[in-house]
């Protein structure tokens, strides 16, 4: 079939423009240079009398990752492992995979032994570093409390009261302040508390729970020396009986038990607390409508 006059011109004039774009664009034109050269405002078409001559490589932007690439690629050649250039480089895994999948694995140069005790050393040095973060962590918290004032050691203690003392119920009246709590620091906050509140010692009293295989001598006198009293002031110890299916976990000289701190006399100090704890609640939910609004 016969091509009509109209188009087998204009395919002649792509095919000229086409061997004058390949013809600069080898000699380092751009796309921009090409563009302006030949008049030619068709991005598509300009594409086009240019396709498969790659641009020339001033037009290339410099990429950040080359140098780092090269490097890695080296360093693999010379046997180290993804560890060993991930650390040296300061890149991710998945960057040095990419860079140098391509390249043949070292040979192992270690025994299995070996290799085990450099992943242990640095499983270590790892949890010196989580624990050194934490440690700080920690040291930076307590560095801002600063000094509490007398209103703040009490909202501190209606609130400590509230989570771990007990509380009366409609079906089980019992209007007496008893704080039960194993860790030493809540159980001098809340004696330091009871002290703002003027309660007199001589009004406390304790008992140590603790199971019944633990040191419970040892217990007994940890306990009576962390709350500076009598021993006169404490009940019998009530023992936990050891069940042979049950696995303890809390064992180890750091365990020695619970302690219940009770005062008597403490129906009018027990609604006190209550009354305090829902001023709390009601004030927060206050807040917390200004803050919203």
């Amino acid at each position: 079939m016969a091509h009509s006059p109209g188009r087998t011109s204009k395919y002649a004039d792509f095919e000229h423009l086409r061997e004058q774009a390949v013809a600069l664009r080898r000699q380092g034109l751009s796309l921009r240079q090409l563009r302006d050269h030949l008049k030619i405002y068709n991005n598509d078409l300009l594409n086009r009398l240019v396709q498969g001559e790659p641009p020339p490589t001033w037009t290339k932007r410099p990429n950040a990752k080359d140098d780092l690439r090269e490097q890695a690629r080296e360093l693999r050649r010379q046997g180290h492992t993804y560890d060993q250039i991930e650390a040296a480089l300061g890149c991710s895994r998945s960057s040095v995979s990419l860079w140098v999948r391509d390249l043949p694995k070292p040979e192992r140069k270690r025994t299995p032994e070996e290799a085990a005790a450099i992943a242990r050393k640095g499983w270590e040095e790892k949890l010196r570093i989580r624990d050194e973060e934490r440690r700080r962590t920690k040291e930076e918290a307590k560095r801002s409390v600063g000094a509490l004032s007398e209103r703040e050691l009490f909202l501190v203690g209606v609130g400590l009261y509230w989570a771990e003392g007990t509380k009366d119920k409609p079906y089980d009246r019992r209007e007496n302040v008893t704080f039960v709590n194993s860790d030493p620091g809540m159980i001098t906050t809340f004696l330091a508390w009871l002290d703002l509140l003027g309660v007199d010692r001589e009004r406390l009293r304790f008992t140590v729970m603790i199971h019944e295989t633990a040191d419970v001598p040892g217990a007994e006198q940890y306990w009576s020396e962390l709350v500076e009293a009598d021993r006169s002031a404490f009940h019998k110890t009530s023992l936990k009986k050891h069940n042979p299916k049950t696995v303890r976990r809390n064992t180890g000289d750091a365990y020695r038990g619970c302690l219940v701190i009770k005062v008597l006399k403490s129906a009018d100090l027990y609604r006190r607390i209550e009354g305090a704890w829902y001023g709390i609640v009601e004030a927060t939910r206050e807040a917390d409508q200004s803050n919203r609004t």
